[in-house]
This record gives structure tokens, C-alpha cells and sequence, in this order.
């Protein structure tokens, strides 16, 4: 058992390099894993609960922070993961700590329950350069599916004389 404990770390494979340039490998990526998982599940709590950023970060960071305890090597949690080396997993949750604190700041969910969004209708032209965000055609059947549904809700049989 004191032999497992000792020469399981000192067996592990190395990393010898990311192949990214510019990222350098991480020797205990899963420890410095779990820590920031960690700090991620802390600083989340300051969002309201139903929001669903939070509800979201809640979810993967949760799944990471499960696999990571679970699996013994770097190896094993690139595999499990399914997301990128661990080094890159650094990386995006130290970017994901960032944005909770920017989120924080920006407060997007501290919307007023009395505000009110101005609505301007005119009759103005687009600009050419401005795409217009028209829905296309619906296919035909849907139009005789109505069809049908508005004789039914009359009385009718919502069967036509043309089937």
C-alpha cells in the first residue's frame, strides 16, 4: 500500500510538451485543476440561482471537477474529458473565473422588475446594408394544417373538397 502511494506518482507518464506553441505543460495539471474548479463552484454563488449562466457553469464545472478526482492521470482525464489537454482545460478555467467576475460586474440579470423597453415602430426604410430578419416561406402543408384547424374550430369537418 506505501509502495502504491509513492511510486504511482514517480511511474506516471510525463508530458513531455502540449505540441501548442505557447503552452507549456502543466506537470500537476490536476491538482491545479481542481483547485480552480473549486474556486469556480465558490465564485459562482454569487450569481442568482436561477440564471441560467450559472446553472450552466454549475453544470460542466461540477463534471470536470468529478472527473478530475476520479481519474489518476492527465491521460485519463484528456480521455474522459473530451475537451482538449488539461493544459488547455487551465486555460479556459482560469478565462471562465474572469468572466464570473466581469459577469458580476456587469450585473446583466439586475434588471429592474418595472423596466420598461422602449419599442419604435416606423414606417422608415432599411438601410440596403442592414439585413432584414424575415422569416421565409412556411411550406405548404402548414398552411392547409391551419386551414383545417380554423374549419374544425367553425364547425366544419376540416375535410376539402380538393383531397
Amino acid at each position: 500500500m506505501f509502495l502504491r502511494a509513492i511510486s504511482r506518482p514517480l511511474m506516471a507518464k510525463v508530458k513531455q510538451t502540449t505540441g501548442i506553441v505557447g503552452l507549456d505543460v502543466v506537470p500537476n495539471a490536476k491538482e491545479v485543476l481542481i483547485s480552480l474548479y473549486s474556486k469556480t463552484l465558490n465564485e459562482i454563488q454569487a450569481v442568482p440561482p436561477d440564471e441560467g449562466y450559472r446553472k450552466a457553469v454549475e453544470s460542466f464545472t461540477k463534471h470536470r471537477l468529478k472527473v478530475c478526482q476520479e481519474e489518476e492521470d492527465w491521460e485519463a482525464i484528456e480521455k474522459r474529458l473530451g475537451c482538449g489537454q488539461v493544459e488547455e482545460l487551465i486555460e479556459e478555467a482560469r478565462d471562465e473565473l474572469k468572466l464570473i467576475e466581469k459577469m458580476i460586474e456587469w450585473d446583466p440579470w439586475g434588471v429592474p422588475d418595472d423596466y420598461e423597453c422602449e419599442v419604435i415602430e416606423n414606417d422608415a426604410p432599411v438601410p440596403k446594408h442592414v439585413p432584414l430578419h424575415r422569416p421565409g416561406p412556411l411550406p405548404e402543408e402548414f398552411y392547409l394544417t391551419v386551414g383545417k384547424l380554423q374549419l374544425n374550430s367553425k364547425g366544419g369537418t376540416g375535410e376539402s373538397k380538393a383531397e
